[in-house]
């Protein structure tokens, strides 16, 4: 889950808002909630959540003149082929708070550290202040951080972590396997001045509570984040970003994995360093 300043709403495909989920066992996951339609819970989530995204809003808020132009459009406001292709550079290899740093002074650079932006926000490392607050340190221009400090301090309260079936402090209780993650599909760079650069990032999240009684099981979504980048202290740091729905895959018939399958593969599978 990641948070922003905008979120667009999404239909179904074709407009139907439907989806075909194979269920493991028969119709049920994670021993009660189920999955064809979202439930009384999940639908608190999302209400809550598009309140974490107005806050956020406030706090990212500054949009001054633009004076930006595209380096990587091409011909009728198409991508050029290099902007979309792997460029075969190794991956940083350093980090900062648990953050890879040292991303190029360029657009890959830019794009490098938008995607792993991107996962950060989307970690679990969010749901708690203090792995929160370094986070922020670590990945916002330092003229921001105070002010995203104090606004998600008011969103991510201890009635939002329980709306989520987690503990006060964002914890997941025992016996759950809280999973938030967040994979960059792609990245482009959309604008470029001498200042900065916005970068916009298709990603593919899942959250939820992985556990035999969660009401919350882990779900899919599909989400772009756009993010504004400015060079400061050698590195790239997010200045404002954005988030909405989509571009969004048809569904398969894919079956769903059972808790401790999902629970498994969150604890086994390691997170990915993100670089073009």
């Amino acid at each position: 889950m990641s948070l922003g300043d905008d979120q667009e709403g999404s239909g179904g495909y074709g407009g139907t808002g439907q989806t075909r989920t194979h269920l493991p066992g028969g119709t049920d996951v994670y021993g009660g909630a189920r999955r064809p339609g979202r439930s009384s819970s999940r639908s608190l989530v999302t209400v809550v959540g598009v309140i974490v995204l107005l806050i956020a809003a406030i706090a990212f808020a500054n949009r001054g003149g633009d004076d930006s132009s595209s380096s990587e459009v091409g011909a009728g406001g198409q991508p050029r082929t290099t902007s979309t292709a792997a460029s075969g550079e190794t991956p940083v290899q350093a980090t900062a708070n648990g953050v890879p740093t040292g991303f190029a002074h360029d657009g890959q650079g830019a794009q490098s550290a938008a995607a792993n932006y991107a996962v950060s926000l989307g970690s679990t490392s969010m749901f708690n202040k203090a792995t929160r607050d370094t986070l922020l340190q670590t990945i916002i221009t330092p003229a921001r951080v105070a002010a995203l400090e104090a606004a998600l301090d008011k969103a991510y309260t201890p009635e939002f972590n329980e709306a989520l079936g987690l503990n006060t402090d964002g914890s997941a209780p025992a016996g759950y396997t809280f999973v938030s993650r967040t994979s960059p599909i792609g990245t482009k760079v959309t604008e470029t001045s001498a200042v900065a650069t916005t970068v916009d990032v298709w990603c593919g999240g899942l959250l939820g509570l992985a556990g035999e009684n969660s009401t919350n099981p882990v779900t899919s979504s599909w989400f772009t984040i756009t993010m504004k980048l400015e060079w400061t202290s050698n590195t790239w740091k997010i200045v404002t970003h954005s988030q909405k729905d989509g571009p969004s895959p048809v569904p398969g018939d894919d079956k769903a994995s059972s808790a401790d399958e999902m629970a498994k593969a969150v604890e086994e599978y390691g997170g990915f360093t993100y670089a073009r």
